[in-house]
């Protein structure tokens, strides 16, 4: 499924240099002069196993976009969806990978950018990476500001939000910022995060059982909370999950295409949950004795188990509420009943599954604006804790004024998302691969061009949906979530 690997050897964009190149080429390359114990990079010699680093590039995959698989299934039809998440699993494994370029000894993804095109690359990699990583965040904290004040209101037996400072949802996304994940971002290496990414994927593996057991247990059609509490019913009184109500109403049945004004949010949303390819570089770095080949294994096993993790998702939150899913699922869930016992520990596992992303995704954010802004720079701790306390306060404020979630799932999904899974890698490795090595008209570079055009086709179709949904004003994205 995947292309073989080539070794090659490249040059210099401009071989007279400047001296921003002369230092990269000095800094990241290998010296050739003693094979024999030399570390990867010169730098440091990454430590971290390669559990671990299926760990991180799992959690850097998996995030908030799994909260909205569902609606989107709802919006394109099941066999649609399924046709979505095989091109773009194919895409991350096999399609034109990072991994394919690891032998240039380049560490970064917007080195791949200046390596392929010069500066100008390196720009819109390193732009295209903090729009999408900071889209991913601002997410991430969406589902703390409006998911941990219900959970707190439940667990306290309250039924609205009264005036206490706990039960403010932009108070609550500055306390966990500051307190969890500023100390976590201000680590020096991303391995340190292994731990708290497998944590965090045991987290979403608990969100799945527990979309796969409600599948079973809540009825189709299902009533409204607030309603079925001014009638005095039981919501299990009102149908059977397996009766024969869901054969009668037509809201019960699966649809296997599906097109509607919602349909432009399908790809941006798909195209969200599966990007963690500026992650990729960054995790091969810090990869003990790393290799092209064992960093390929640890992407395969990461991405197939997020696309099983994903389809799962979709299918079951998909076929539990059918047409009524929203964009958020776990806000479908609290219509049923706010106080379920199972939703609020999903609740609680989700939140912390985001909030120990966040770190993650910060670390590609904050080497972009480093390789743009001080490209020939060392580390330097003060400019390190300052890049991520800059970046944590801009996205609390996104957080804290922006309006809804599903507008930053399309337009991010819709711009950087394409450029970052399909553009971005197919016309790098077009133009980085000698000619010597892969003609133009090779399978591997055709295949490159079909991903890139493929790439343009999604950005096209998807912000024009967008933006005549937006016209027509007949988006239903204002759930707040």
């Amino acid at each position: 499924m995947r292309f073989s690997m080539w070794p090659f050897y490249l040059s210099s964009p401009n071989k007279t240099g400047d001296a921003e190149a002369n230092l990269a080429e000095s800094q990241e390359f290998l010296s050739n002069m003693d094979e024999k114990k030399t570390p990867r990079f010169t730098d440091f010699e990454g430590k971290t196993s390669f559990g671990m680093s299926v760990f991180n590039l799992g959690n850097a995959i998996m995030g908030s976009g799994i909260l909205g698989l569902a609606y989107a299934m709802a919006n394109t039809g099941r066999r649609t969806m399924i046709y979505l998440l095989f091109v773009l699993m194919y895409k991350g494994m096999g399609g034109t990978p990072i991994c394919h370029l690891f032998p240039s000894g380049i560490r970064a993804y917007e080195q791949l950018g200046y390596r392929a095109f010069g500066t100008p690359g390196k720009m819109a990699a390193g732009i295209a990476i903090t729009l999408q990583n900071i889209g991913a965040m601002s997410s991430y904290l969406y589902i703390v500001k409006y998911e941990f004040p219900l959970v707190i209101q439940a667990f306290l037996g309250v039924d609205k939000p009264s005036g206490e400072w706990f039960l403010n949802g932009n108070y609550l996304v500055v306390i966990v910022s500051v307190c969890v994940i500023t100390p976590l971002a201000l680590m020096k290496q991303l391995g340190y995060l292994g731990y708290t990414s497998g944590f965090s994927l045991s987290c979403m593996v608990f969100f799945l059982i527990s979309v796969i057991y409600k599948k079973f247990h809540v009825p189709c059609p299902f009533v409204d909370f607030s309603y079925n509490r001014t009638v005095g019913l039981n919501v299990s009184a009102i149908a059977d999950p397996g009766g024969a109500h869901d054969e009668i109403d037509p809201a019960c049945t699966p649809r296997m295409f599906n097109i509607n004004t919602q349909t432009a949010y399908t790809i941006p949303i798909l195209a969200f949950a599966f990007v963690c390819h500026p992650e990729v570089l960054p995790i091969y770095t810090e990869l003990r004795n790393p290799t092209k080949k064992k960093m390929q294994h640890v992407s395969n096993i990461s991405i197939a188990v997020m696309y099983i993790m994903y389809f799962l998702a979709a299918l079951f939150g998909y076929l539990t509420f059918y047409g009524k899913v929203e964009a958020e699922l776990l806000h479908t869930y609290s219509r049923i009943d706010p106080y379920d016992t199972l939703i609020l520990c999903v609740r609680l596992a989700v939140l912390t599954a985001v909030t120990l992303t966040v770190p993650i995704v910060l670390f590609p954010v904050r080497r972009a604006i480093q390789q743009m802004l001080f490209p020939n720079k060392t580390f330097y701790w003060p400019r390190h804790i300052a890049i991520a306390v800059s970046l944590l306060t801009c996205i609390n404020l996104l957080v804290i004024f922006a309006p809804n979630i599903l507008g930053i799932f399309g337009v991010i999904g819709a711009t950087s998302a394409p450029c970052l899974i399909f553009i971005f890698p197919a016309v790098f490795y077009i133009r980085i691969v000698p000619k010597e090595d892969e003609p133009m008209r090779s399978t591997p570079k055709i295949l490159a061009a079909c991903f890139a055009c493929l790439g343009f086709l999604f950005m096209i179709m998807s912000l024009s949906f967008i933006i005549i949904d937006w016209t027509t004003g007949s988006s239903n994205s204002g759930s707040g979530h």
